[in-house]
């Protein structure tokens, strides 16, 4: 399961990562990007200096300017995004079906469509209600989401599934113009690691399995942290990797507490998401931070959604610290016998194996979700990464948890 961005502390034993997010406003002019970010970042997106303040810019600028400029549209509104463009700059999208020009403020670019986004959620809602309705999900057909860049509901496919795919949109009764197919080289898993793990690990009385630690939360005066569904279950205790969470992998560390509570995918009832809490054991002390493998801490200050196109970064006991952008949202991902999960978030960070529940969080501390599942590699040896991860405020709003900021 994948990697962590928080840190737990035992003591004087362990420093611990934890993200957190809190209702302090997001993406202020006078925010600084940590080292840690700021370096996956330009690694991973490609960016010098000068093009990641001009995102930066953009990213506040979309923050800002979004519910206003999706209310101007009205029903025509058909979605928003964060784009790069050929000169290595970024801008503003927002798609309308609206016929004619239109002004925009600097640095938005309005852009017809030809569907609305309602339009567009209602597809994606007629194969989510198919998948509830208790209909067999083809073994091919890997994951769905509404598509802004596109216009369209994406149907991820396996090679050679195109048929099963089109036979179980022709079932759902959604608009066959909304769907656009896209064939996937590999089905999606969950990022778990039955070796035995850095990061947290837990034992299902078979095997140890590693996970990551996601965002150090309260519950009153209780202690915890969140991380992700499938790596353990409520009443399972968890152990750090090593004596302080940073390994060596494999190695049984200090106990930090109990999972608490605990929701993995599920072939039920059209799915579900892919969350969990662990309460954690007295003499246990948390950080508003996420542990930068060697790069320096990130401070967690909220937890504002951020818009598609949106740079992000994960942080993972098996792969560190990795970045990419936030593709859709909303995502229904197969994970065949482990389950279906719902509502996830698709990214083209990479990660792996031991790096579930780990940390989604922006450039500017805004902790976005904890690592579900995801297909490729960080090894480079794939042409496509995709990441899914299980946004953190319904997690906070299941539980009644409260994530650590500084």
């Amino acid at each position: 399961m994948r990697k962590s961005l928080s840190r737990v502390l035992l003591s004087p034993l362990a420093a611990a990562i934890v993200l957190a997010a809190a209702s302090t406003p997001a993406f202020a002019a006078n925010d600084n990007i940590a080292p840690a970010l700021k370096q996956a970042m330009k690694r991973d997106l490609g960016l010098n200096d000068v093009q990641l303040g001009q995102y930066l810019k953009t990213e506040r600028l979309a923050a800002s300017q979004e519910k206003a400029l999706a209310k101007a549209q009205g029903s025509s509104y058909a979605g928003s995004w964060i784009e790069k463009k050929g000169n290595g700059n970024f801008q503003f999208v927002v798609a309308t079906t609206s016929v004619g020009a239109q002004k925009a403020p600097l640095g938005v670019e309005i852009r017809n469509m030809r569907h609305s986004l309602a339009d567009l959620n209602t597809s994606k809602g007629q194969l989510d209600t198919l998948l509830a309705q208790g209909a067999a999900l083809p073994d091919g057909v890997y994951t769905w989401a509404v598509d802004l860049k596109s216009n369209s509901v994406v149907v991820g496919i396996g090679k050679g599934s195109q048929k099963a795919g089109i036979d179980f949109v022709a079932r759902s009764g959604a608009d066959a113009a909304t769907i656009r197919f896209k064939t996937m080289n590999e089905a999606p898993t969950l990022r778990s690691n039955t070796q035995g793990g850095l990061g947290y690990l837990w034992t299902d009385r078979r095997y140890y399995h590693a996970c990551s630690i996601g965002f150090n939360v309260t519950k009153g005066s209780t202690l915890g942290y969140v991380s992700a569904g499938h790596c353990g279950s409520a009443g399972t205790p968890v152990y750090l990797e090593g004596p302080a969470g940073t390994g060596p992998q494999w190695t049984l560390g200090p106990k930090l507490g109990t999972f608490a509570a605990s929701v993995p995918p599920t072939r039920k009832n059209g799915g579900g998401p892919d969350y969990a809490w662990i309460q954690l054991d007295a003499g246990v002390t948390q950080s508003a931070s996420v542990y930068g493998w060697g790069s320096g801490d990130v401070t967690v200050k909220g937890s504002t959604e951020a818009a598609v196109g949106a740079a992000i970064c994960r942080s993972g006991r098996t792969s560190g610290w990795h970045c990419g952008t936030v593709q859709s949202i909303g995502n229904t991902v197969n994970y065949g016998k482990d389950g279906i999960a719902t509502n996830l978030t698709l990214t083209n960070a990479c990660s792996d194996g031991g790096d579930s529940g780990g940390s989604f969080i922006t450039g500017t501390g805004q902790a976005q979700g904890v690592l579900s599942g995801g297909s490729g590699s960080c090894d480079s040896s794939t042409d496509v990464d995709n990441s899914y991860f299980q946004p953190v405020n319904p997690i906070l709003t299941k539980y009644g948890l409260t994530l650590k900021t500084g």
